[in-house]
């Protein structure tokens, strides 16, 4: 218990303990009546464009919260509250330029994930355009044919109507993809070799898809939110 009569801005009781320090080193007190945390003369500090540019940029390499906030000097508070609202809008379709219906062909692959514990997994499906190398389709799920069906249904209509897919051997994939058009093959065939080389690279990038980490995502939303922020970003990379 502080000896001074320090007042909980909220609620005013001064039932208050230190708790710890902010970024910048202040001091950072607790109401043990509300639970308000927050610092004594607090100053607003404005977080400016070139700033926020510049998160904006960092959350495309493999940065945890923490260490965005430890290298930008913003609180994780304020960080978190911007990485939810970018990722509430990050479009959930691909944003791709107009395709010819013939020679279409895409590779499809799954990949591992999880969102607040292990046991929860969510699998990331994911198919890309062996031309142009763009992420044409994305759905996060299951593993199940409802995972399938998902990643068939976030592919532009020309996919579905034309193109040709490779898949490896899992079972689900038979479910949605016409018979005509699905090849099954190994990896060592080298037909999926560039979808299961996007994965790779997804994970080096996203820090909360790597398998052994601190940084990975505790709301679903905001790990559906940052796969696609990246998958705008690499397709958008293409074309430069």
């Amino acid at each position: 218990m502080l000896a001074t009569t320090l007042a909980c801005p909220r609620c005013q009781s001064t039932h208050v303990v230190k708790n710890g320090r902010i970024h910048n080193g202040r001091q950072n007190f607790k109401c043990k009546a509300c639970g308000r945390q927050f610092v004594q003369y607090p100053t607003k500090k404005v977080i400016g464009q070139e700033t926020r540019n510049l998160i904006d940029k960092l959350l495309w390499e493999r940065l945890s919260l923490a260490g965005i906030t430890r290298v930008i000097g913003v609180s994780e508070q304020w960080l978190q509250t911007y990485v939810n609202a970018k990722y509430e809008v990050t479009g959930r379709q691909v944003e791709i330029e107009e395709k010819k219906r013939g020679g279409l062909t895409i590779q499809c692959d799954e990949m591992w994930s999880f969102v607040g514990n292990k046991g929860n997994k969510q699998w990331v499906w994911l198919a890309l355009d062996w031309k142009s190398g763009e992420i044409v389709g994305c759905y996060v799920g299951n593993r199940s044919g409802d995972g399938a069906r998902g990643l068939w249904q976030s592919l532009p209509s020309v996919y579905k109507q034309c193109a040709v897919c490779y898949t490896d051997f899992w079972e689900a994939y038979e479910q949605v993809i016409p018979e005509s058009r699905h090849r099954a093959v190994s990896k060592k065939s080298g037909q999926t070799s560039l979808i299961e080389r996007f994965n790779c690279t997804l994970r080096q990038r996203v820090s909360r898809l790597v398998r052994d980490t601190l940084s990975f995502s505790k709301k679903l939303d905001n790990h559906i939110g940052a796969i696609w922020y990246f998958i705008h970003h690499y397709n958008s990379s293409l074309l430069v």
